[in-house]
């Protein structure tokens, strides 16, 4: 028993370590600050951050469920990340030259309906993914 809550211990740790670096590089990629737009009470930037970290830890939490090993999760949940990245940009970039929308520039300036937008896009790839799992 107390084996098993050691496990456990290490495993939240691991997981929540990874989703703090995961969300920390995804900052990286957007046209903004992310913590500075939420210190400053963006609540646009707010909700697609929120989203996008639900996004990721459903799908760490589905590969802890299934897989044998925590580097297996881990790892699941890196190349999610990646993949979510990628298919955010390609959407992002779709909508931005066939509708004339730029999210991006929309959740920056703080409008909520483009950050729902944009981490609704993230939960549904989330969804997809865990659903190869």
């Amino acid at each position: 028993m107390d084996l098993n809550i050691l496990a456990m211990l290490v495993w939240t740790l691991s997981g929540s370590v990874l989703l703090f670096v995961l969300m920390y590089v995804d900052s990286l990629f957007t046209k903004y600050k992310d913590f500075a737009e939420v210190k400053a009470g963006n609540m646009a930037v707010t909700t697609r951050m929120v989203m996008k970290l639900f996004a990721q830890g459903y799908v760490l939490a589905t590969s802890i469920s299934t897989a044998g090993h925590l580097g297996e999760a881990l790892l699941v949940s890196v190349v999610s990340f990646i993949i979510l990245l990628i298919l955010e940009n390609g959407v992002h970039y779709v909508i931005r030259t066939r509708a004339n929308l730029d999210l991006d520039t929309g959740i920056q300036q703080g409008k909520t309906g483009y950050g729902l937008f944009s981490g609704a896009l993230h939960i549904v790839g989330a969804l997809i993914i865990a659903a190869c799992l």
